[in-house]
């Protein structure tokens, strides 16, 4: 049973619960995005698999998942790319911790993303295995025409990486 730290809004840990029922009932918990970057400065960006319990098919940034028990962002981070892409922490170049924030999304099929999301970026220049329980495809594809396609097909891409898109864009330098 995979579970989910429970925090308060200072990210300070309150308790576990079982992930779907935390998503169920809404509540706030811990979580990681990882913007993966290459030389030419894209962003890798992956389909989730078909037989997600919610968002199947959609695209979001090029990982996203919940840090374990003990376990720190960037090496949960390290895990899930392991995990879902076949990328060792041997092949980044680098991974940081950039900044977090708290969002809320809803869905259709009554679950709930109330998450308090630290998001990373790091550099990646290999190839990818992915694990097909996870990810359908991945593609690399540049900010800005990133930004242009969701603005024009917000449907294809999950909620919260159109969230923490934004949140992203707010953070750069101006």
């Amino acid at each position: 049973m995979e579970t989910v730290i429970l925090v308060n809004t200072a990210d300070e840990p309150i308790g576990r619960m079982e992930k779907l029922a935390a998503h169920e009932r809404g509540l706030l918990h811990r979580a990681f995005s990882v913007f993966l970057f290459n030389e030419r400065g894209e962003t890798l960006l992956q389909q989730r698999a078909a037989s997600k319990y919610h968002s199947p098919l959609l695209w979001t940034n090029s990982c996203c998942s919940h840090q374990r028990e003990g376990e720190t962002n960037l090496q949960a981070a390290r895990r899930r790319l392991h995990e879902e892409l076949g990328i060792a922490p041997s092949q980044l170049t680098e991974l940081y911790d950039s900044f977090s924030f708290i969002y809320r999304a809803e869905f259709d099929n009554g679950l709930t993303e109330h998450e308090l999301d630290h998001v990373l970026l790091g550099r990646f220049d290999g190839s990818v295995t992915l694990n097909t329980d996870e990810v359908a495809e991945v593609r690399w594809i540049s900010m800005a025409e990133l930004a242009r396609e969701m603005d024009a097909h917000p449907e294809q891409f999950t909620a919260w990486f159109q969230i923490i898109f934004r949140e992203y864009q707010s953070h750069l330098p101006q």
